[in-house]
Parts: structure tokens; sequence; C-alpha cells
């Protein structure tokens, strides 16, 4: 058998022979510039209402707007890349990731960097699209590991950005970190214009417009109230209005994209069995990835008179984290020896029950009054980012088993689109409990600051827990398909 089959078309895959080692590299670091995106933020929070002269209620949308407009995009660039070329696609999103960087760094009041952050967010498709191009470029031999490393480059971004962030705020300027962004983006830009080539299989059809637009009103109705109802008042009209207009712009756009010629979405796919529990699967492993990203960062940085609390600042307590993002990206290659030996399913099983092991021992260190330290919190990041290293990694290579390879694009977007949505339920739900459990403790320079109880810590991780079961259980529940070469995803 020279290539791979596809399993629904039966059509021979034509793939090089050789391993396109420079197009491989460039994608990885191309989805790791977009993965800084969402990180780069984090630091500068506290101090925007002062750099942009605005209120803190304001420069909060600095952060939710990239996530929303890159929850909306990811599904619609995948399509486009199915429809008009993933490289192009590609191409698109590491302009805007740029110019979107520059309007940054030129910045000195909100509205503009407001723009500039949401065209920064335009570019949160790239991992998806680098993913399903792999599977144009890379021979099947060697799809495991390259899928992996991509998938990967999300938690390496994400944990490389906090420090790196934190140091050029801290030691240089905020403006200096939009611009290392904006070079960091046309280098990637160039290096995918010179090694990726374009792709072979396309889907053809007119865009779907008005799926495209409902996905947005649905999306935002969803991810808006999830990030800002903490602010606004969970029983707030609003909020209540945002989530009942979801429920109706959901059910409006089911019924109107089910009869559609072309859909945004095929729907009928996305409920086949295997995509549907690796789409919810998503969910759970994004919400417990997005906890373990607000729960230590808080416990490090609390003032050593709180309980638990380390004190340390945000350089340090980042650097501490930083290991973990690495650990994602080595066991990545762990889950594609997995996936070859006992299929994807078992990976992402095995992967959600590490990341569970890490979460079990940190609930034990809290509730057994062990004396935290920065190495036992080391730890606890280190095992969870191994566990989404492997989890990760089997997701898409799940999704492209169950595709044929024109809707690649289209099916890792949605598949990256789940993981936003449990990102973001992570970040409100695990957000609402560590501030409804805030105590009022001493701080550094002898005032009352407030930070999150011992208990705020124990049900939020406790929940994060439960998601990991049911990643695990769910993972478990998908039919094992017949393998097509096992090194393909």
């Amino acid at each position: 058998m020279s290539g791979p089959v596809d399993e629904q078309t039966g059509a021979q895959a034509t793939v090089p022979d050789g391993h396109p080692r420079l197009a491989v590299t460039v994608l990885c670091a191309a989805g790791i510039v977009v993965a800084l995106m969402q990180t780069i933020i984090v630091p500068l929070i506290p101090q925007l209402p002062v750099l942009l002269d605005a209120a803190p209620s304001d420069t909060s949308w600095a952060l939710t707007i990239t996530l929303l407009v890159g929850a909306v995009i990811t599904p619609i660039g995948g399509r486009l890349g199915d429809m008009y070329g993933k490289r192009l696609m590609l191409l698109a999103s590491m302009g805007c990731v740029a110019v979107g960087s520059v309007v940054c760094a030129l910045s000195g009041s909100l509205l503009p960097f407001l723009v500039g952050r949401a065209l920064q967010g335009l570019g949160f498709g790239t991992i998806a699209l680098g993913i399903s191009v792999m599977r144009d470029i890379v021979p099947p031999r060697h799809l495991g590991s390259s899928v992996g490393t991509m998938s990967a480059s999300l938690g390496v971004g994400g944990a490389l950005g906090l420090p790196f962030a934190a140091a050029i705020a801290q030691h240089v300027s905020w403006h200096a970190l939009f611009w290392a962004c904006a070079a960091a983006a046309v280098a990637g830009g160039v290096g995918i214009a010179f090694t990726v080539p374009q792709s072979r299989s396309r889907t053809g059809g007119r865009f779907d417009v008005v799926g495209a637009l409902g996905l947005a009103a649905m999306l935002s109705c969803l991810l808006l109230p999830l990030s800002k109802g903490s602010v606004w008042g969970w029983a707030d009209p609003i909020t209540l209005a945002f989530f009942a207009a979801f429920v109706v712009v959901a059910t409006g756009w089911w019924f109107v994209e089910r009869r559609r010629a072309n859909p945004l979405i095929d729907l009928a796919l996305a409920i086949e069995r295997p995509v549907l529990l690796t789409n919810i699967a998503s969910v759970a492993t994004g919400f417990a990835f997005y906890s373990m990203q607000l729960i230590p960062i808080q416990l490090l940085m609390a003032p050593s008179s709180s309980p638990n609390g380390l004190g340390l600042d945000m350089l340090t307590a980042s650097l501490v984290l930083a290991p973990s993002g690495l650990l994602m990206f080595v066991f990545s290659h762990v889950s594609a020896h997995l996936t070859r030996a006992f299929g994807p399913r078992v990976s992402l099983a095995t992967g959600g029950s590490v990341i569970g092991v890490g979460y079990v021992v940190f609930i034990v260190a809290i509730a057994g009054s062990w004396a935290l330290a920065w190495w036992l919190m080391l730890i606890v990041a280190c095992l969870i980012g191994a566990g989404l290293g492997i989890a990760y990694s089997a997701m898409p290579a799940l999704i492209m088993r169950a595709v044929r390879v024109e809707q690649t694009g289209e099916a890792n977007g949605v598949n990256a689109l789940m993981r936003v949505v449990g990102t973001s339920t992570s970040a409100a739900v695990v957000g609402m409990i560590l501030t409804w459990s805030m105590v009022t403790v001493a701080g550094p320079d002898g005032g009352a600051v407030t930070v999150p109880a011992e208990s705020g810590y124990l049900w939020a991780s406790a929940i994060s827990l439960g998601a990991c079961g049911l990643a695990t259980v769910l993972a478990l529940a998908i039919p094992p398909s017949r393998p097509m070469f096992v090194e393909d995803v």
C-alpha cells in the first residue's frame, strides 16, 4: 500500500514521499506566534487603564474581543481554506496578526487598541488550518507526529507568552511587545509563502454568507455573557437576554443550515458519533486546559500572608509555569506513538487521565494542608501539560479519520472552536468560583488585598477534574475506526 486511503471515498491520496520538514517547522512557528496573542495581554491587563486612559471595565475588552473574533473566524477560515486554498488563508491570517500588532503598537487610546486586538484575533484559525495543510503535504508515516507538534504549538505559545510579555513590558516598553509580535507574524507569513505549497484538494462551491453571519451572531450571544457575566452579573437582564438570544439564534441557524446546498458547517457530519463525541471531549479538555491557566498563577502571585499564597511576581510565576508548555510539545510526540500502537481514541483517553492526575495532586495538596511550594506547582502544571500534549494531538487525528480530505479544514476549524468554547466556559466558571470565594488579607505593603480562599481553589479544581473524567469517558465511547495507516493521523 503506497499511500493513505480515504475511508469515505476510497480514493488514493497523493502526498509527497519526502518529509517537508521546513514547511512543518514554519507552520508550527506560525502557530506559536498566534498562540502568543492569547497570553501576551495578561501581564498588561492591570496597567491598561493607565496606559490607555480608560476604565478597567472597558480595558477588559482587550482580552474578550480577541477571543470572540478568534472563535468566530476559526470555523469560517477552515471552510474558506477548503474552498479557496489553505495557503491563502494562512497568509491572510498572518497578515491580520501583523497589521493588528502594528495598530496596537501605535495605539495610545482604547478604541484603536481594541481594533488591533480584533485584527489579531482574525489569525486564530492558523493552527486548525496548519493541521489541515499537513494532511495534504506530509507523508503518512510522519503525519501523526507533525499534527501533534502543530497542536502542541497552542500550549507552547501560551506557556511562553506570559514570561515573554512580562519581561518585555517590565524591562523595555509595552509598545515594543507588539512590535515584536508584528515582526514575528511577518516572518511567519514570509516563511509560509516560500515553504507551503498550494492546496490540491478543494471543495469549490459558494461561500455560505448567511451561515457565517448566523454563526457569528450565535457565538457572540454565547461567548459575550460567558466573558462578561461576572462583570454584568449572572442574573442581570442583559446576561440572561444574551443567553436567551443564543438559544433562539442557534435553533434558527441549525434549521437554516440543514437546508442549504453548501452549508458553512456540514451538520450531518457534525452529528456523526465519532465527530460529535470528539468535539464534546474537546470542550471538556479545553475547560481543563484553561483552568490551569487561571488557578496556579493566582496562587503563585498571591501574598504569602494569604492562604497558600507564594508571593511571587508575574515574571517569576510565569517562568515556573513555562516548562508545562515545553512538556506539552514533548508529549505530543508521545501521543503519536500511542496513536500508532492503540489508536487516537486511546491517546485522547490517556491524555484526559494524565490531566486528571495533575488535578488530583493539586486537590490533595490543598485539602491535605500541605505546605505549597513553587516546585509542587511546577509538578502539577507539568502533569497537566503532558496530558494536554497527548490529548490535543489526538483530537485532530480522530477528526481526520472521520472526514474526507476536502472537509479537513472545516472539520478541524469546528474542533478548534469547541476548544475555544471550553476555554471560555472555564474562564467564566472558574472566575466566578474564585471571585465568590474572595477573602481579605494583608498585602506585602501592609494594605488590604482580596485573594481567592482555599475553598475556591478546591471547587474550581474539582470541577476541572470532572471535565477530565468526562473527556476520558467520551474518548472511550468513540467507536474504533478501521485503521488506514495508524501513522496517518
